[in-house]
């Protein structure tokens, strides 16, 4: 009994294990993990921005008929949730850049997966804003450009053509921060994954 009581004084005197020390291998790959992250998060954040200023700075007034149409974003509810989830996006893109060099550039932010958890839930939420944002705008885009029979919509195109083009860019723009975020979304998600875990 004595034997048993003193192991077990011992096993509770003993220190924990300690998470292992990071070699200047993991070093230097968690500098090129940083590196990638934060031109990513700029690119998004500068192509979103981009993207609002060309769809908003964008109009075109023609006459038919001796009538006067003008062409503008503002008068489509998909255009205007376009830019607004551009905006969001583009915030929350600097937000997160600010929040991500505090977080992953603090000593020992190898051993706080946390830290990359929250950020990929976020990046995730912001990959299916913007889509859904370019495929509203594709789609009366699309309808600009060809038209719809079926339903009697007439392509607009043909008559305002400096607008669609320019709605094209401004899309074109917004499908590269898609692809930014979700470059981004599998980079949080790898290292996420390769994290070493606390002990």
């Amino acid at each position: 009994m004595a034997d048993a009581k003193d192991s077990f004084m011992l096993d509770a005197k003993s220190p924990k294990p300690s998470l292992p020390p990071s070699t200047p291998q993991s070093l230097s790959h968690y500098q090129h993990f940083l590196m990638a992250h934060e031109i990513l998060r700029i690119l998004a954040f500068l192509l979103s921005a981009a993207s609002i200023a060309v769809m908003v700075t964008n109009s075109q007034t023609v006459t038919i008929f001796s009538f006067q149409f003008e062409a503008h974003y503002y008068y489509s509810s998909s255009l205007k949730f376009f830019v607004a989830a551009n905006a969001i996006v583009c915030g929350f893109s600097l937000l997160t850049l600010i929040i991500g060099l505090l977080l992953l550039r603090r000593p020992g932010s190898l051993q706080r997966p946390y830290s990359f958890f929250s950020l990929i839930l976020h990046d995730i939420v912001m990959t299916v804003l913007i889509i859904s944002a370019c495929a509203a705008a594709t789609a009366v885009g699309y309808v600009g450009q060809y038209g719809e029979s079926h339903v009697g919509w007439l392509a607009i195109c043909d008559r305002v053509p400096k607008f669609c083009k320019r709605n094209m860019v401004s899309l074109f723009l917004s499908y590269l921060t898609f692809f930014a975020y979700l470059g981004l979304t599998i980079l949080m998600a790898y290292k996420l994954m390769s994290s070493p875990p606390k002990s």
